[in-house]
């Protein structure tokens, strides 16, 4: 009787473990990979929602990553204001002369103040009344803007008033002219009127 035919399945080689298309045992952690892969998908599709509509609608969800930076602001330096105190640097080419004219009710209270000035080293020329003898401010003019300086000069000499600049026809007679009003600390100034609480406080005492 002739033997039997062998096929494939009949010629099993000795080779440990399996042999053939097998499903494997599935890995431990598996599926918490998937997670948080998921997971970090989710979260980068939210914050690249939230950033879209940061820039589009300019909205602030309160988060720092999403607020544009703000420019911050270039100080400006500030130049101060020439000013002469001292009236021993004046350039005597500039030909300085100063006028004082007095519009209070105070006699004499040109001449006071001129030769105050003068004492100190102010080019003071002339000292006279003003026609209008009920001015209130101090102010010091000037005509020419090179002498603003020494305008800003008088009034820190002075302790009261402002500076002025004015046409030439105003004042003719001098590079600046000094007017003193009723607020120079030598003219008295008026008591205050007495109030009602003030009237009573006396009438009772």
């Amino acid at each position: 009787m002739a033997a039997p035919t062998q096929d494939r399945f009949d010629r099993i080689t000795d080779v440990p473990g399996r042999v053939g298309a097998h499903r494997g045992p599935k890995r431990r952690g598996r599926g918490w990979i998937t997670f948080a892969w998921a997971l970090l998908a989710t979260g980068a599709l939210v914050f690249g929602g939230l950033f879209v509509l940061s820039r589009w609608l300019d909205v602030d969800f309160g988060l720092s990553v999403f607020s544009q930076p703000t420019a911050t602001p270039t100080p400006v330096a500030t130049t101060a204001e020439p000013i002469i105190t001292d009236p021993t640097t004046i350039d005597p080419a500039r030909a300085i002369t100063v006028i004082v004219l007095n519009g209070t009710p105070v006699a004499g209270l040109q001449t006071t103040v001129g030769d105050a000035l003068l004492a100190v080293g102010w080019p003071i020329t002339s000292r006279a009344n003003s026609s209008d003898r009920a001015i209130e401010e101090t102010v010091v003019y000037y005509s020419n803007p090179a002498n603003a300086d020494i305008a800003r000069g008088l009034v820190a000499a002075l302790g009261v008033g402002e500076i002025r600049e004015v046409d030439p026809e105003q004042f003719p007679g001098a590079a600046i002219t000094i007017v003193l009003g009723t607020n120079h600390p030598l003219v008295p100034q008026p008591e205050p009127a007495p109030t009602e609480e003030s009237t009573e406080e006396t009438t009772e005492g």
